[in-house]
């Protein structure tokens, strides 16, 4: 019999989701790309996630299970070959934000203990011990993921909000609050490309659909678990972002990219504030490592149990789904070769097509779903413009990113043919 999730669980399941690791990862990357014009890109990103949310919304209500994502593409267009390069389209796409995540955790943890005093050496460390820790516990105990995660959201959001609380205070006469100034902001397909970049900071909201089937009252409470959760990590990026920009320097923001929370905590509470806010970066990443090995090897299970993966995928090793093993060993080779852009790029790319075919199957199945045409529409259209815009304006900066992102699509569209040609001999 499994638990049953009220609303406060439901909403804490789609804050945490987002408010992993993301934030901690991206937002330097976000003011490298849009500069005074951050809040600004995280706005762009954030609504984008709110119009997706309303095909989750309907979709988690008519079709309420635990594949959650991979059960609506499912839904939209039977089990082709479409539908299953998209679904391990999405398991990479966990793989690839638990790189991020651990990327973070490798970023932030050298400045709170050195080991070799190499910054290269200490990264690569730290990022590839986290996995190896986190997949030992979902080995071990999904109840520990549990509670992990239910601390883990607390102590985070305390501390996110005590940071904004005391730079909103910090600004007063800061003379960097001028960086927030129109004439500082990049050009509108600047700052779009650059909320697209890091939409990998909001994707975590579909997990509230992996918990559809338990949610209590689904007719009241899956929208506002939806609703409340995407609108509040808006807020909190937009208002996390302001703060970043008016406390440093541009270029300062630009010399600790990877760590940019910690360092803009320096100027109001000192060596403190920095190191309490990479202890709450370590905690998040490492959170969020944990639900993501635990949604991902999910994930991959039910693309199996579908028929779209070979059956292999069901078997357990030491009595988990073989899939956290595999989900594990991908995250620490991408973790270890791939730098943050190309890690940020990568996942933005599959979660912007992913979301864009949910939404066009929130448009296909309206009739079914008792939902409104125009909205999934729209995001569908949304997710596929953000695409090309993020996809054109990483072609010049960051071309790494964009092969690896075309790459992984391609690789998963030709293993799902080559399977079910295989299977259907």
């Amino acid at each position: 019999m499994s638990k049953k999730i009220g609303l406060k669980e439901a909403i804490s399941i789609g804050i945490g989701g987002m408010v992993g690791g993301g934030i901690f990862a991206v937002l330097g990357l976000a003011v490298s790309l849009a500069k005074g014009g951050t809040p600004i890109a995280f706005l762009f990103a954030g609504l984008l996630a709110l119009i997706t949310s309303y095909s989750y919304v309907n979709l988690s209500k008519k079709y309420p299970d635990r594949g959650g994502t991979v059960k609506f593409i499912n839904q939209g267009f039977g089990k082709t070959v479409f539908s299953g390069a998209l679904n391990n389209l999405l398991w990479v796409s966990y793989i690839i934000m638990l790189s991020l995540y651990a990327s973070a955790f490798g970023s932030y943890a050298p400045n709170l203990w050195e080991i070799t005093h190499n910054k290269t050496v200490d990264f690569h460390m730290y990022a590839s011990a986290i996995i190896i820790i986190a997949t030992a516990i979902n080995y071990y105990s999904i109840t520990v993921v549990g509670k992990i995660e239910s601390y883990a959201v607390i102590i985070k959001l305390i501390i996110l909000i005590g940071f904004i609380l005391l730079g909103a205070y910090g600004l007063i006469g800061n003379p960097n609050v001028e960086q927030l100034a129109i004439q500082n902001w990049e050009n509108p397909i600047k700052l779009f490309a650059g909320g697209m970049v890091i939409f990998v900071a909001y994707e975590g909201f579909e997990l509230i659909a992996n918990a559809a089937p338990d949610i209590i009252s689904p007719e009241k409470n899956i929208s506002k678990a939806y609703y409340f959760s995407v609108i509040f990590v808006i807020f909190l990026y937009i208002i996390i972002a302001l703060v970043t920009v008016g406390s440093l320097p541009f270029q300062k923001i630009a010399s600790a990219e990877d760590y940019v929370l910690a360092e803009a905590a320096r100027p109001m509470l000192g060596k403190v504030g920095f190191t309490i806010i990479t202890i709450a970066a370590l905690i998040s990443t490492f959170s969020a490592i944990n639900a993501s090995l635990y949604g991902g090897s999910k994930v991959n299970y039910e693309i199996a149990e579908d028929d779209e993966l070979p059956h292999h995928f069901l078997a357990k090793f030491w009595n988990q789904p073989i899939g956290l093993m595999i989900t594990a060993v991908v995250t620490l080779v991408l973790v270890n070769i791939l730098k943050l852009e190309s890690i940020s790029t990568a996942g933005s790319v599959g979660f912007l097509l992913i979301f864009g075919i949910v939404n066009l199957v929130g448009y296909k199945l309206s009739k079914e779903v008792n939902g409104n045409k125009i909205i999934p529409l729209s995001g569908f259209i949304l997710c596929i413009i953000a695409l090309i815009i993020l996809i054109s304006q990483q072609y010049s900066s960051n071309l790494t990113g964009v092969i690896v992102s075309a790459s992984i699509i391609t690789l998963c569209f030709v293993m799902e043919w080559m399977y079910q040609k295989n299977n259907t001999h």
